[in-house]
């Protein structure tokens, strides 16, 4: 076994607990041992940058992170009390994007939450949800996102349009081992006035989702103000996402079929069904 195939998504759904009213949260000590963190000071340190974040976006510290007392067997039938903390989702999403980042469960653990996380703010019962309808809600959200992330770049000094282009292919290039968008285009068999992001499939736009969320946070979060030091991110962020997915031994975004429907064609059907 390699160092990569003990990593599952498999890793956090095992540690995953759910209280009474069936709300899931997650043990700090026992996501300290699976993110490989030897010491509980190492890993509180880490935790507190994340209730930081926390209370900068805007949310309650206490709503995601629940301070508990548990008694642990040290031997001989005896315990004692430690502290422990429990976190919701988000919470842990925090956590994995301030942890160790050359760590690969680090890795895997940004992707699993974020994409986890992105997926109940769209909208509680996502899992519930037809393939049309995930696409219809992530596609909503990576419009939503792109305006978020075209305003970082410009920030980042990314001000003409024709650089924007360059700026976007870069994060696809990173993401699709590669190919830019006409080569997307092209793979894809779409038309001129046809976008991509209206031909991808859910799990594909949730990986462009993720690209383009995890792209704006690090260009705001380091403050960047070069336009080839924000390209050189854009592409960063979209190749360490495809080796994310090639680890949990995911189909390349490239590789994914090109759903029969647009997005358009979804949008025409549901308006439809709402007259009748």
């Amino acid at each position: 076994m390699n160092g990569l195939d003990k990593y599952s998504e498999k890793t956090f759904e095992d540690i995953k607990h759910y209280t009474e009213e069936g709300i899931e949260f997650w043990y700090a000590r026992e996501l300290q041992n699976v993110l490989e963190y030897k010491q509980w000071r190492r890993f509180d340190e880490v935790i507190n940058r994340a209730k930081i974040a926390c209370e900068n976006s805007e949310n309650v510290v206490s709503d995601h992170f629940a301070n508990v007392g548990k008694m642990v067997d040290i031997g001989s039938g005896a315990e004692r009390k430690i502290e422990d903390i429990m976190l919701s989702r988000y919470a842990c999403y925090l956590i994995v994007q301030n942890g160790d980042a050359r760590k690969k469960v680090i890795a895997l653990g940004q992707t699993y939450f974020a994409i986890k996380t992105r997926q109940q703010e769209l909208i509680e019962d996502y899992d519930q949800l037809t393939e049309d309808q995930k696409r219809l809600a992530i596609r909503n959200e990576m419009i939503a996102h792109n305006k978020s992330l075209a305003e970082a770049a410009q920030l980042a000094g990314v001000l003409e349009p024709k650089d924007y282009a360059i700026f976007q292919d870069k994060g696809y290039q990173g993401l699709y081992g590669g190919l830019g968008m006409r080569e997307i285009h092209a793979r894809k068999g779409l038309k001129k006035n046809q976008k991509i992001l209206d031909h991808m499939g859910s799990t594909e736009l949730a990986a462009n989702l993720f690209r383009a969320t995890q792209t704006d946070e690090k260009l705001r979060r380091e403050n960047i103000h070069s336009k080839d030091k924000a390209n050189e991110t854009h592409y960063e962020v979209g190749k360490k996402v495809r080796q994310t997915i090639k680890e949990l031994g995911g189909t390349m975004p490239e590789d994914l079929p090109t759903p029969e429907k647009s997005i358009r064609q979804i949008e025409k059907e549901q308006e439809t069904r709402k007259l009748k």
